[in-house]
Order: structure tokens, then C-alpha cells, then sequence
């Protein structure tokens, strides 16, 4: 070969090796995985319900209209902690061993934004963590301690992380605004050449439900309609064996707030029912709750606009996968509840938006079931890398694509562990229509529990005649089939799970009385 050829095939190599290195950051897509806390799909407005006409979330609607609804993602245990572990692990609680709010995700552990690093991904984590532990995986970290405070919040990063979390840099402002902007800087600095894989953790919507200053007129002179469970009395009405969460338990907290000191500060306060007719007062807390709920979703909206618009006008849009999720579903009200924990839909739903223009219809809904230790599996394979042997999801990208297998799951397998006796601890299945809960109230000396038991109880609910759950239909003897049916599958479910209770042989010996083991 001529020496001059030569010279010149070695001159352009590092041009075909840059160029071949941008070739596969464009064909890999990025991943923004924007994930939320506590946001009920009750407030969505893509998802309908009472408060549709009255929510204000233009970025959320053109995301959807952009992408894909997920109509039925779930969690598989309603809590921030392990469900946020879950979504990095891709496995069941018993697996990846956080099974309430009090565990912590081993930093040694497996998890996909490890593998995705690995793959040549940049990846980064901002805001909310609450998996207790130093991350792991990402090139780059700021991220609250514990659930961390809405102004004038601290972050811990790679420089000052300490398990006990402590210490921590101090910044100014209200802490979904501080989460994007730190995420839009690091996007702005990447390396242009390499995929990147970015997860914003906003803190809002969680308690104390506080705002950004600009949103305090959002809603100020609305009175929002009740839901229709409402008045569920419990027991009384529904068959259902214990008190859960009521509104007045969040009244007590405002008026405590009000007059002293309290485990955290709620915003427009004070506040007080003192007086009062108790529906009165219970619909006071509830127009007060949503109010300041729904000023808090404003900010999550006002921020996911902020991103979306750093993605188009950096034309990443096309090549990037965008999420918007919540770690679970919240109770608004229903029942008379709030919080979330229960195998209720409204707790046992998590809200789920996705857009990639290049593969997901524009304005689609999906209807599969998906759980949410099936998203890591598909955060692998838009990386293009081989499902981990660890994660016990699957990948729903072809769903997405509307190729859904005939071989998709058909119900899905939840356990609650963190026992209390208005929430006693729990486990279940869920098929497309019917849903199987069994009660088993003890704590198993799960961290975070109430040592005092409650006793068993099993609820069952057809969610076509019934999809508001006010009637526990378990004696009903037209179900008898359908009951013994569930059982067989939640039986089968929790052992796929592996979830199998080795370390419990006296719950094994409850489980066996209830026909819930493998023969």
C-alpha cells in the first residue's frame, strides 16, 4: 500500500472512531425518568376523575399527547422507600430486601443504573433518593436526606455523602425548582458524544403538601367536588376490617401544626375545625388538602415544562425517552383516607406518561399490566443491553410499540409489609377484574412495624360492578369460584415472586391454613 494512503487511513481513524462514538449515542436513545412522589393519578387530569375540569397541567397533557398513558401500572408495595427500590432493582421487596420505610438499599446491590454506566451511559440522580444509602451507579448525585424539606432544602452529593445524612450543602429556594435546574446544568455539561441516563426526583407531592410561592392563588376561590366515597364509613358500609388513615387524622395535624411545634410544617396554617359539624369539618380538611395538593402539582408541571423545553431546543427530543411516574398512588380523599399503603386502587395505581417519538404512537393509551419491577427491564432495553439475570420484570417496549404478547401477564402479586393496625400489613392479587386481599396483621418483625397484631381478614371485589371497592364481597356465594380461583394465583404468584417466608415457619404454618402454599 502506498505510504501516502497509509498516512492518510491513519489520520482519519480517530475522525471514524468520533464519528462512530456519536453514531452510537444516537442510535441508543437517552432515558429521562422524572419521578414523583406521592402524585395520585386522581390529579393527573390525563387519567379523568372528579377533578379533570379543574387541574392545570398543560405540560403533562402535551407530554401525553406526544407519547403513551399507561392505564393499568402498578406498585407492588405502596411506600416511597421500597418502591423506589423496585424501580432501581427491578424486584420484588423480599428481593431486594427494602420492604418498608425504614431500609435502606445496600449500595453493593445490583441495580440498573449500574448497568446502564456500564453500557456507556452517563448517568446522574437528583432529588428525592430516600433509599438511605450512598448511590450507586451514577457518574453524578445530589439528592435530599430522607424526604428532605420544600425551601431552603440541602442536598447531599459525592462529595459530602454520609449515611447518617447529615451535614449537606444548603441551597436556596423551593426544592422541585432547585431539583430541575440541577438536572438541566448537568445535562447542559454532559459529554455530547454519550447516552445519557437521567433520573429527577422531584419531592412534591408528598405531606406537608407545600408549594412554590407562585402557585399560592392556584385554586384560591374553587370549592372541589367530593369524592363519591366519601362518606365510607369503614366496616359499617364496606365489610372492610380496619379504621385506615382518615381526614380527621390529617385535621389533627394541621390544628397540632397550628398551635406548637410538629414533625414538619404545613403551608397556610392556622388552621382549625374546632366546633364544627364533623362532616363540616371533615369537608373543611379535605378543601384545604386539595387546594394545597393541586398548588403542588402546579410546580411539577411548571418543571416538567422546564425540561421538555431543554429537550427540543437542544433537538434531543426525537432520541430521548421522557417518563413522568410517581412511586405510588395516594388516597384524595376516598374512602374518607389519605396516605397510600393500602391494595386499594387508588394507592395501588401508579400514574405513568412516556414519549419517545421514534417508536410509541403519539396520543396512545396502553391497557397491559405493568408493575413496576418491569421498569428496569425496559430501561435495559432501550440501552440495547441484555435483561440483568437479577431483575424479575420484563420489558414492555414491545407493548409500547403495540405488539403486545399473547403470553403477557394477566395479574399481578402486591404485599404490604409495614404492619400497623389502622394499616395492617397485607398481601394480594389483582387480575383485570377481580382483586383478592388477605390481611394477615402481623408484623414479622419487619422494621418500622406496630408489634400489636391485628386479626386475619380477607376482602375480596369485583371491579366491574364494583370499581370503587365499598363492598368487600367475600362471603358472597356467587364468587365462590372466583375466589377459590385467586387464591390458586396468588399462591402461584408469591412463589414466582420468591417470596416464600423461609425465615417465618409459624406465618408459613398461617400461609398453609390459608391454602396460600405450594402443594
Amino acid at each position: 500500500m502506498n505510504k501516502k494512503l497509509v498516512l492518510l487511513l491513519c489520520g482519519l481513524l480517530p475522525i471514524f472512531s468520533q464519528a462512530q462514538k456519536k453514531n452510537n449515542a444516537t442510535q441508543r436513545p437517552n432515558i429521562v425518568f422524572i419521578l414523583t412522589d406521592d402524585f395520585t393519578a386522581q390529579a393527573w387530569g390525563v387519567y379523568g376523575g372528579i377533578l379533570k375540569d379543574f387541574i392545570k397541567n398543560p405540560n403533562i397533557e402535551k407530554l401525553a399527547s406526544q407519547g403513551a398513558v399507561l392505564n393499568n401500572t402498578f406498585c407492588t408495595n405502596s411506600i416511597c422507600t421500597p418502591s423506589r427500590a423496585t424501580i432501581l432493582t427491578g424486584q420484588y421487596s423480599n428481593k431486594n430486601q427494602v420492604y418498608t420505610l425504614e431500609d435502606a438499599l445496600d449500595p453493593d446491590k445490583e441495580n440498573i443504573a449500574k448497568d446502564l454506566h456500564h453500557a456507556g451511559y452517563q448517568t446522574a440522580v437528583f432529588g428525592k433518593w430516600h433509599l438511605k444509602k450512598r448511590p450507586s451507579g451514577f457518574d453524578d448525585f445530589k439528592v435530599l436526606p430522607g424526604h428532605g424539606v420544600y425551601h431552603n432544602p440541602t442536598y447531599l452529593s459525592k462529595d459530602n455523602w454520609n449515611d447518617k445524612e447529615e451535614a449537606g450543602t444548603p441551597y436556596e429556594g423551593y426544592v422541585d425548582d432547585i431539583t430541575t435546574t440541577m438536572s438541566l446544568d448537568w445535562l447542559k455539561s454532559r459529554d455530547p458524544d454519550k447516552p445519557f441516563f437521567l433520573m429527577c426526583h422531584y419531592k412534591a407531592t408528598h405531606e406537608p403538601f407545600d408549594f412554590a410561592e407562585r402557585f399560592k392563588d392556584y385554586y384560591k376561590d374553587v370549592e372541589f367536588p367530593y369524592p363519591p366515597t366519601f362518606l365510607d364509613s369503614g366496616a359499617i358500609t364496606t365489610g372492610r376490617s380496619f379504621e385506615g388513615q382518615p381526614l380527621e387524622e390529617l385535621g389533627r395535624r394541621y390544628e397540632q401544626a397550628s398551635v406548637g411545634p410538629f414533625w414538619t410544617s404545613y403551608p397556610e396554617l392556622p388552621f382549625s375545625t374546632k366546633g364544627m359539624d364533623p362532616l363540616e369539618a371533615r369537608k373543611k380538611i379535605y378543601q384545604k388538602f386539595i387546594k394545597d395538593y393541586l398548588r403542588c402539582v402546579a410546580g411539577i408541571d411548571d418543571n416538567l415544562g422546564k425540561i421538555m423545553h431543554y429537550l427540543k431546543t437542544a433537538n434531543l427530543d426525537e432520541n430521548t425517552v421522557v417518563i413522568l411516574a410517581s412511586d405510588q398512588g395516594y388516597f384524595l380523599g376516598e374512602h374518607n383516607f389519605m396516605d397510600k399503603r393500602l391494595m386499594y386502587e387508588e394507592s395501588l395505581r401508579m400514574p405513568f406518561v412516556i414519549s419517545y417519538p421514534k417508536e410509541i404512537k403519539a396520543g396512545s393509551r396502553l391497557d397491559d399490566m405493568i408493575p413496576n419491577i418491569d421498569f428496569a427491564a425496559l430501561f435495559a432495553d432501550y440501552a440495547g443491553i441484555k435483561k440483568p439475570a437479577y431483575i424479575q420484570g420484563e420489558s414492555f417496549r414491545n407493548n409500547l410499540k403495540g405488539n403486545t404478547s399473547k403470553a403477557w401477564r394477566s395479574a399481578l402479586y402486591y404485599r404490604y409489609w409495614q404492619h400497623a393496625p389502622i394499616r395492617p400489613a397485607h398481601l394480594g392479587v389483582r387480575d383485570e377484574r377481580y382483586k383478592l386481599i388477605y390481611f394477615y396483621g402481623q408484623p414479622l418483625e419487619m422494621t418500622g412495624s406496630d408489634s400489636k397484631t391485628t386479626a386475619p381478614a380477607w376482602e375480596f371485589y369485583d371491579l366491574h360492578q364494583d370499581p370503587m371497592e365499598t363492598h368487600n364481597a367475600i362471603l358472597d356465594k356467587k364468587y365462590v369460584k372466583e375466589i377459590a380461583r385467586l387464591k390458586k394465583k396468588l399462591t402461584k404468584l408469591k412463589a414466582e415472586a420468591g417470596d416464600d417466608d423461609a425465615t417465618r415457619p409459624a406465618f408459613q404454618q398461617v400461609l398453609k391454613q390459608e391454602h396460600l402454599t405450594v402443594k
